[in-house]
């Protein structure tokens, strides 16, 4: 007798998905170690789904997900991304901020190199190497996603398998040796905050306060009605624009143009404020479509396809986190000043090239709860890793994956 297939539409995916992300959110809540380590709630609840989905495969019934609205998702979101790049954000940074953004590009690159004679020396395909490179260690789970359909299309199969893999990996081990490498920092060049050594964070840096966004019911024109249409604006105009370059042959995610006009479009609201553009608004409405699109997204994860690759996959990454923890001590630290302050930011590196800037900062913020207050480090890594790197990380990736094709 064969299986029953679940068909689900697209209503009732995205209802699927709201039930499981909240099932991803009381598991951090309830077990410590998921929330230590960062790992987002959209990533434990899709994982735990796409795992139940695995045991009822041939076995009890088969499930068929409408993922038709992952795209407008995706869109969604980075060109949220792509509005918080702005020139006069990165000028405010300082020289600081510039060099560790270069810095930060260039292991990009490295990053990608590396996993591709890796993958190539164990007779894999050099795409695996990319996608356990920069798209995943330096990009996250949602770039890895993003780009897993154009690896796929490349000749890489299984490739939103390997990326949700990597990304995982990535995140727990940022989360896991940020922290030991700036200790060891410290300690072996006897380094000391500027401020009181040992006094807690809390009291080295300001509590951050509750971001709030006010809407009002009853008017039109609240803040969040003009980003959105700002934001659908940015996606319009760039969808023309990634029609317009893919028809000279180049390939590239449909996010790449609305992510270039977006940042077009802040830098314009930054000189003229013409359209008012708020952060906090943006980085609201990017959250809701990124943790939509990342729970449909893993969902629908074939963890089958896993089998005969995790192998491959473990060298590559285990060379990667290497390649990170030796860039961190040997190049970061010293690019940064040799003082207190860069080895707070080497652990940080590790936290966002292997993970997520939260990565990055809860390495930061145990080591300052330590030793002390490094105000620079917490100026410079969070406006690299969450504002600026991805956007040029997205521009290497698809260099990479044209170069490969």
């Amino acid at each position: 007798m064969p299986l029953p297939t679940l068909t689900l539409d697209l209503l009732q995916t995205l209802t699927l998905a709201a039930v499981v992300y909240y099932a991803g959110v009381l598991a951090r809540r309830h077990i410590a170690f998921l929330s230590r380590l960062n790992i987002p709630s959209a990533v434990v609840g899709g994982l735990l789904f796409a795992a139940l989905v695995l045991i009822c495969r041939d076995r009890f019934v088969n499930l068929q997900l409408d993922t038709t609205g992952q795209p407008l998702l995706l869109v969604a979101f980075f060109t949220t991304i792509g509005m918080g790049a702005s020139v006069a954000l990165l000028r405010s940074g300082g020289l600081a901020v510039a060099i560790f953004l270069a810095f930060a590009s260039v292991v990009c690159v490295g990053q990608n190199l590396l996993g591709m004679a890796v993958a190539s020396g164990l007779g894999e395909n050099p795409l695996m190497g990319v996608m356990a490179g920069s798209v995943t260690l330096m990009g996250g789970p949602a770039t890895g996603l993003a780009f897993a359909p154009e690896f796929t299309k490349a000749g890489l199969p299984g490739a939103d398998v390997l990326a949700i893999t990597s990304a995982v990996f990535g995140i727990v081990c940022g989360g896991l040796v940020g922290g030991p490498v700036s200790t060891w920092l410290i300690h072996r060049h006897r380094l000391k905050t500027s401020g009181t050594a040992g006094s807690p964070v809390t009291s080295a840096l300001p509590a951050e306060p509750e971001r709030e966004i006010v809407v009002h019911v009853e008017r039109e024109d609240t803040p969040i009605i003009r980003n959105l249409a700002v934001l659908a604006l940015a996606m319009g105009l760039g969808s023309v624009l990634s029609r317009y370059i893919q028809a000279t042959g180049f390939t590239l995610p449909a996010y790449i143009g609305a992510m270039v006009v977006a940042c077009g479009l802040r830098n314009l609201d930054d000189v003229k404020g013409w359209l008012k553009i708020n952060e906090d608004t943006m980085e609201f409405i990017g959250g809701i479509a990124l943790n939509l699109f990342l729970v449909v997204a893993l969902m629908n994860l074939k963890l089958w396809q896993l089998a005969g690759q995790a192998l491959p996959l473990f060298v590559i990454l285990v060379a990667q986190l290497a390649l990170l923890v030796g860039l961190a001590i040997f190049v970061s630290y010293r690019l940064m000043g040799r003082d207190y302050d860069s080895a707070v930011m080497a652990g940080g590196f590790i936290g966002f090239a292997m993970g997520t800037t939260a990565n990055a900062v809860a390495n930061m913020r145990t080591i300052t709860g330590r030793f002390g207050p490094a105000p620079r480090a917490f100026l410079v890594v969070p406006l690299v890793g969450a504002f600026f790197i991805d956007f040029i990380n997205a521009l290497v990736i698809t260099g990479f994956v044209n170069w490969l094709r």
